[in-house]
Order: C-alpha cells, then sequence, then structure tokens
C-alpha cells in the first residue's frame, strides 16, 4: 500500500509539471475561454484519475473489483501518456538550460528584461502532445475492443511417438478465463464461438477459472459449458483459483471457496485433473493426459508431477496440464519420463507487447522465458497460451486474447 500511495504520490507531482507544458501549448490560443477549459479539463482528467486511483486502493475490498480494475487501468493509461508527453517537455527544457548557460558565457551582460533562461517553445509542447496521443489511444483501445479481440492460433506439431491412430488428433486449449474481470457478455460469447467452431477431438482448460471469487464464473456456467468435444473436456487449476489474493474472515471461509470452486469445474462439464492422469483412446491406440495442480516459480507449488504420473506407461504418449510455463522450464523438460507435450497459460503475455515476423517483445519475458507460444527442449514441446480473458490491467494491446487449436501429426 505504501508503494502504490507513493506512486500516486509521484503521479500527481508529474502533474504539475505537464500542467505547465499544457499552458505553454495553449499559450498560442486567441480565445481565453478555449484556455480555461483546456487547463480545467487537464486538472478534471489526469489529476481525478489519480484521485479515483487512491480511492480504490484506500477503500479496497475483499477482493479485486471491476471499479479497481477501471481504476487501475485509468491510472495506467494518464500516467505513461503523461510520461510520454513529460519527456519531450523535459528534452526541450534541458535544451533551454544549456541555451541559457552558454548565452551568458559568451554574452555575459544581457539585455533589460531579457531572461536567463529562453522561454519554453510552444513547438515543444506541441510535439509533446502529439507523441503523448499514441499511448493514450492505444490503451484506450485496449479497454474498450482489444481485450476481446480474440485470435485463433492454429500449431500442427510433429511426433515420431505419435500412436497412429492419433495422427490429426485436434485439441482447443482456452486458458486464464479469470471470469470476475468480463465486463461485456456478448463479447465474451463471441470468443466462445471461435472457440467452439473448432470442432476439436477434445477440449482442456489450463486454469485461472477466476480472480479470486467462486461466484466470479457463475453468470458464465451456461456459456462456457458450451465447450464440448468427442473424447472429453478436461480442466486444471492455476495460481488464482486457490483464493490466496483475496482476503478471508477465516481459514474455512476460504476453504469453502476453494471447493466451490471445484465443484463450478464439474457443473461446467469438465474433468478437474488435481494431480492425476486419464487414457485417451482412440481405435486400437491410447495415450496418458495428466494434469497437476498449479506449480510456479515464485507462486503456489501444490503440483506434483510424479505423483501425476503414477500408472502411466513409461512408453506412452503423453500430454501434461500444467498452468504455469516454469514448471516446464525448471521441472518438465529435465524429468527422467518424457512429457511429449505440455500445454500451459499463465503468463497473458503481460496483456501488452509487440508480435510480428521480426520483432517479439513484451515485458513479462523479463520474468519468464517462454511466455507465449511454442518451446522445444530435444523431443519435449511446450505451448503457452496468451490467455482468454484479463486481470488488472482491463485491457490488452498487441497481445490478443487466444483461442488454441493445435493438431498433432505423426512425423
Amino acid at each position: 500500500m505504501r508503494v502504490l500511495y507513493l506512486f500516486s504520490l509521484f503521479s500527481l507531482l508529474l502533474d504539475i509539471y505537464a500542467y505547465h507544458g499544457v499552458k505553454t501549448w495553449v499559450s498560442g490560443w486567441k480565445s481565453v475561454r478555449r484556455k480555461k477549459i483546456a487547463l480545467r479539463s487537464y486538472l478534471v482528467f489526469f489529476t481525478g484519475v489519480t484521485i479515483l486511483f487512491l480511492a480504490g486502493i484506500t477503500f479496497s475490498t475483499q477482493y479485486l473489483t471491476r471499479f479497481q480494475e477501471w481504476a487501475l487501468s485509468l491510472f495506467l493509461t494518464f500516467l505513461i501518456t503523461k510520461l510520454f508527453f513529460i519527456i519531450v517537455l523535459l528534452l526541450g527544457d534541458i535544451v533551454r538550460f544549456f541555451w541559457g548557460i552558454l548565452r551568458r558565457l559568451f554574452k555575459p551582460k544581457p539585455a533589460s528584461g531579457e531572461p536567463f533562461f529562453p522561454s519554453r517553445r510552444r513547438f515543444i509542447a506541441e510535439a509533446g502532445i502529439l507523441l503523448a496521443a499514441v499511448p493514450f489511444t492505444g490503451f484506450f483501445y485496449a479497454m474498450f475492443k482489444g481485450k476481446y479481440d480474440y485470435r485463433l492460433h492454429e500449431v500442427t506439431l510433429y511426433f515420431d511417438g505419435l500412436p497412429a491412430s492419433f495422427d490429426g488428433f485436434t485439441i482447443t486449449q482456452l486458458s486464464d478465463f479469470h471470469s470476475g474481470s468480463f465486463d461485456n457478455m456478448s463479447a465474451v460469447t463471441r470468443g466462445i464461438e471461435i472457440a467452439k467452431a473448432q470442432q476439436s477431438d477434445l477440449f482442456v482448460f489450463t486454469g485461472d477459472l477466476v480472480n479470486n471469487m467462486a461466484w466470479e464464473v457463475e453468470p458464465y456456467i451456461s456459456l462456457f459449458s458450451q465447450l464440448k468435444a468427442p473424447y472429453g473436456q478436461f480442466s486444471i487449476l492455476g495460481n488464482h483459483d486457490y483464493g490466496d489474493y483475496a482476503r478471508w474472515d477465516n481459514p474455512e471461509q476460504k476453504a469453502a471457496n476453494f471447493e466451490k470452486i471445484k465443484q463450478n469445474h464439474q457443473t461446467l462439464g469438465y474433468r478437474l485433473m488435481l494431480n492425476e492422469n486419464t487414457v485417451i483412446r482412440k481405435g486400437p491406440d491410447q495415450l496418458a493426459l495428466i494434469g497437476v495442480e498449479n506449480w510456479g516459480r515464485g507462486f503456489i507449488q501444490v503440483g506434483d508431477i510424479d505423483k501425476a504420473l503414477e500408472g502411466v506407461d513409461k512408453n506412452a504418449f503423453k500430454i501434461l496440464l500444467s498452468h504455469d510455463p516454469t514448471h516446464w522450464e525448471e521441472k518438465i523438460r529435465y524429468h527422467p519420463t518424457t512429457i511429449h507435450l505440455t500445454l500451459s497459460g499463465h503468463t497473458h503475455g503481460a496483456q501488452f507487447g509487440i508480435e510480428s515476423d521480426k520483432l517479439r517483445w513484451s515485458p513479462v519475458q523479463g520474468r519468464y522465458l517462454d511466455w507465449a507460444g511454442l518451446a522445444n527442449e530435444k523431443d519435449r514441446y511446450l505451448y503457452v497460451n496468451r490467455g482468454f480473458g484479463f486481470l488488472a490491467f482491463s485491457g490488452r494491446l498487441g497481445i490478443w486474447p487466444e483461442i488454441t487449436k493445435l493438431t498433432l501429426r505423426k512425423a
């Protein structure tokens, strides 16, 4: 909380500097009334958003609410917009400072009334406004459009050890619903329709059904339960499903919430896998589907891959559902038993970044080696889903919500 309060104070201090930049920008306007409107609008919107954010964190509830998510999202949007504007102003002021020093060195006796430093040029403020408009419009697009801009990722994987009957077998993977963050039922329905349209053989959900509370998913049960597949629907838990990020009156209340979340998986028609395995049969062949509880670097670690592998034929083709990709990084790719394919989520790709043919970047890559898409280590593959929902920042920009369709082929 102290860090958040200091961050808010820092934002208010930036407002003072940016306000003077806005004054420079409107200095050339002829209408005094328009100047006043512009300056007051800045104070109302930018300073007001910081105050709104302060109110959100001060009067926090048991769990993260949509109001708090929107307050945080607007705060980040306006803060980054200010920073872009201030960077341009600061560069201009640095030039003004050194120009003033140099002018005094070569012209020791200034003209009467001449200021020591030259006044800030209006075009500098205009350049700052233009640059700041980029994150401003981008983040608002992320909040009102991008977070529901569902993208289908189709991936074909080739394996030497894939049983012949499973050649062409398809899997639809969704991850990280974070149901408590949704605020547009029709948009969510559109994403689920894309997933249904794939008509895959198997459906898997790789964790974070909710943000914290079991009831968050209940308005969407009739929608999410439409996800069916001929070979079944399987799911696992993510770090948010344990209720660790909410305040509870007693341990019993938290335990009851956790039990309800597990029941909701059953209500959805998903088989929740808790450090266990099952056999998927097709024709004369079979493969092993394994599901573990959450295991993540820096997060809850109750996933037990050895327990989950009990009874699995060592030579079987194996698919693992494990929410956090650091489990694969630290345990699975080095495990003495070969697990051919691991499906994860968790990172959301930070909900912000760039993905193109020539450039792939997200701030989350500073923490995660494998944060989106496909990775492999010899004959072991990992696929990290970018997430269907969103959390904390109520938006997505550049890293869009994902529906994954994987096709298994025999090499």
